[in-house]
């Protein structure tokens, strides 16, 4: 009866000589599973070293800081005009969500970007005038003799122990919470450059507190980016719109 040949994965190299890839079974040396590129080398093209995602995970973090400061500085610059600092803070926080969206190489940590952004362009652009007025803002109690709404812009009308001010108080949205005959706290800027406010709504605090809130939101989500895209960029994975 003929012999039975003997299967590949079974045959023996001659001794002193290497055996066969194609017959053991066995990957080349310095070479992982099936599909797996050679040990110690970078997995996928683009990816990034632990290294350099942290370093790049860092500049990200400063960034959204130096967004911070750099706005509110604007404000303070340009405290006599909000309209200045939104615009910048606008820009700011677009670019910022733009940075993750390419740190991450997905969209939704960008998207969640955009929920602390508020926090930092409500913080910055109100610290500023708020701050002013507390430091030098005269204090003095008001009357309200008259309004005038247009739209959701109320305008009152103020009576002090001088007589009737240069300056009315205004007020944007559907509920102002005043009305003629109420008597009201101010703060009036002796320089003229900031708006008259009611005392009760100038609140330096409260805007430190959101700018912090801010940061410590955009610090969270560019380190959970850095992380993320560094595990994506290491398992070869594409950008992705959503997830």
């Amino acid at each position: 009866m003929p012999t039975e040949p003997t299967p590949p994965g079974r045959i023996q190299p001659a001794p002193g000589w290497p055996g066969d890839q194609r017959f053991t079974g066995k990957a080349p040396a310095g070479f992982g599973p099936a599909g797996a590129p050679p040990t110690g080398s970078v997995p996928w093209a683009g990816a990034w070293t632990a290294g350099k995602s942290v370093r790049r995970t860092a500049l990200v973090v400063l960034l959204g800081l130096a967004f911070i400061g750099l706005n509110t500085a604007i404000a303070y610059a340009t405290v006599g005009s909000k309209a200045v600092s939104i615009v910048t803070g606008l820009a700011f926080c677009l670019v910022f969500m733009v940075v993750v969206r390419v740190l991450h190489r997905a969209m939704w940590l960008s998207l969640l970007a955009f929920l602390p952004a508020l926090f930092v362009l409500v913080g910055s652009v109100g610290l500023a005038p708020d701050l002013a007025l507390e430091q030098r803002g005269v204090r003095q109690e008001v009357t309200i003799v008259d309004a005038e709404v247009a739209g959701k812009r109320h305008t009152f009308a103020l009576r002090g122990d001088d007589g009737r001010l240069d300056e009315p108080l205004t007020y944007q949205g559907s509920n102002p919470g005043y009305q003629i005959g109420d008597t009201l706290t101010v703060l009036t800027d002796p320089d003229g450059v900031i708006a008259l406010e009611a005392a009760d709504r100038v609140d330096s605090s409260g805007n430190l507190g959101s700018l912090a809130l801010g940061g410590i939101g955009w610090t969270f989500i560019a380190l959970l980016a850095g992380w993320r895209g560094h595990i994506r960029r290491r398992e070869g994975r594409f950008d992705t719109l959503v997830i």
